[in-house]
């Protein structure tokens, strides 16, 4: 296993939609491997394939401690609404409110190509969320209204120290995706 370079925003490998995994082999489970370990080191709770240079339509999502590898998933269901901060491993530093359905459904191949379902509410629903606009070549900041500005993380910590922000914000902004 290996961490992979995260690439950032401005690399256009990042806008590229990924293509079907056909193959459920050695590779693929080296790659989902490399994929655990760099989220887990950068830190982040979804890696996308996109984001380490691959158009292929693979992502890993890791909430309370429950690990997902999901090979040409589709969102089959969406429900509910949040609002709440969320970044990305490709835009290090910098979160912004982002609107997201409360509710997800998820198909997927696993890492041996059996069908998987997912269901999560909450973090693990704006996760998948996230994670599946990357592999279509989106970023989180393209779901963002005019009005919506980028926040800088150190900006969050200030307010934070100084009593102006709750300090609820900062653990979720340690998980966001």
């Amino acid at each position: 296993m290996s961490i992979r370079p995260v690439i950032r925003l401005g690399d256009p490998r990042l806008r590229l939609p990924g293509k079907s995994v056909e193959h459920f082999d050695k590779e693929l489970h080296d790659l989902l491997e490399d994929m655990t370990e760099t989220m887990r080191d950068a830190p982040g709770v979804g890696l996308a394939a996109q984001q380490i240079g691959l158009a292929l339509q693979v992502c890993v999502i890791e909430v309370e401690g429950q690990l997902h590898e999901l090979i040409n998933p589709r969102i089959i269901r969406l429900s509910g609404q949040q609002v709440d901060l969320e970044g990305c491993l490709s835009i290090p530093g910098y979160l912004a409110d982002r609107p997201r359905a409360e509710k997800a459904i998820m198909e997927a191949r696993n890492r041996h190509g059996r069908r998987v379902r997912l269901t999560g509410s909450g973090l693990l629903a704006r996760a998948m969320q996230h994670e599946y606009d990357h592999l279509q070549g989106e970023l989180y900041v393209d779901g963002l209204g005019p009005a919506v500005e980028l926040v800088h993380v150190s900006t969050l910590r200030e307010e934070a120290s100084q009593g102006t922000a709750p300090a609820d914000d900062l653990v979720e902004v340690a998980s966001s995706p």
